[in-house]
């Protein structure tokens, strides 16, 4: 038996070993087959079998063995449906939950012909409409009585878990600060899972050769990471995804200082603090115009130099958490800023 690589503290025997039982039956109360079974059930290729090997890591304080390749999972939250992508792993997925926007358009054709579960974290019994033996969720939160179900009770269904390890909040768990090195981790712990290890080592080292292709500002320049919030706004803090990217980029975050993936602050700091640059997150829900309007229309905000000047940067929501987009997200960044030096 091997033991996945991970960042952190994930290297430990555990005994929560992935049982294939009747789901369905748990479900509805009668007999039916096991996921690994059922007639509907993904395959396995024989690629990924072959370069598999048993092991057990410690997930957020959890401990989870993989005894076999999953072959029914579903995926909470884009950044685990993303990863999945990425890895080629989209015949593995059963369902997905979640979504924090559109998948980037190379993988839209293959995501658009996969089950929505939910458009939230979706309840036990959604979950188990779709019989799977993994579920891979991108917050500890997604994992609870009241949603898909917590983490123990899935295991004793047979049904496997994993938590993004970005995500994970215990002291010793939690990447402080996080880095690209956690999050090529993270690469490497799924397609360790999957058996399908080659592929993360291709995609680990075109992301890395992204990274080293950033051009960094010749200036200084500081910045907000605006996420959400009107009258008290939440934004990037000082050792999480919004922090990682900025510093790929090679800007300054304002409030680097803060312990914290996210915080809430008060205007009068971003005003004292007066950043060259605004990252904004554009979501669905709060799109990165309504946020422009927002400090455009308030009058302390409004005569922020980056305001003034309209110096704003933009980032998907989904891109903003921890995970495969990451990478993406920083070059992006890099060329919207310098695209507004080069307008002067």
């Amino acid at each position: 038996m091997t033991t996945l690589p991970a960042a952190r503290r994930r290297t430990t025997t555990a005994s929560a070993a992935l049982i294939l039982i009747a789901l369905a039956g748990c479900a509805s109360g009668s007999a039916a087959s096991s996921p690994a079974t059922t007639a509907s059930a993904p395959a396995t290729s024989p690629s990924s079998t072959a370069t598999f090997s048993r092991a057990t890591l410690d997930n957020c304080g959890t401990k989870v063995t993989v005894t076999a390749p999953p072959r029914r999972v579903v995926a909470i939250k884009s950044t685990s449906t993303e990863m999945l992508l990425a890895l080629g792993l989209q015949d593995r997925i059963v369902g997905t939950a979640f979504a924090d926007g559109p998948v980037p358009t190379q993988y839209a054709t293959v995501a658009a012909a996969i089950p929505v579960l939910s458009d939230k974290v979706p309840g036990r019994e959604a979950l188990l409409t779709s019989t799977p033996d993994f579920v891979y969720g991108g917050w500890e939160s997604n994992f609870s009585a009241d949603g898909a179900g917590d983490r123990a009770s899935l295991a004793t269904l047979g049904i496997g878990t994993y938590v993004s390890p970005a995500a994970c909040k215990e002291p010793g768990y939690q990447p402080d600060p996080l880095t690209f090195d956690d999050v090529f981790g993270e690469i490497r712990e799924v397609a360790g899972i999957f058996g399908v290890p080659d592929r993360a080592d291709t995609l680990v080292s075109a992301q890395q050769d992204q990274l080293a292709s950033i051009a960094k500002p010749v200036k200084a320049t500081s910045a907000l990471w605006y996420s959400s919030g009107s009258d008290t706004p939440y934004v990037g803090a000082g050792i999480g995804a919004p922090q990682m990217i900025m510093d790929a980029v090679g800007i300054t975050n304002i409030f680097e200082g803060v312990r914290d993936t996210w915080t809430s602050v008060g205007w009068e700091q971003v005003v004292a603090a007066d950043p060259d640059v605004i990252v904004l997150v554009d979501a669905t829900w709060n799109t990165a115009a309504k946020k422009i309007g927002l400090l455009e229309q308030n009058p302390a905000t409004s005569q922020l130099t980056a305001v003034r000047e309209h110096r704003y940067l933009t980032v998907p929501f989904a891109s903003a958490e921890a995970g495969v987009r990451n990478v993406d997200a920083a070059v992006s960044l890099s060329e919207q800023l310098a695209a507004l030096n080069s307008a002067g």
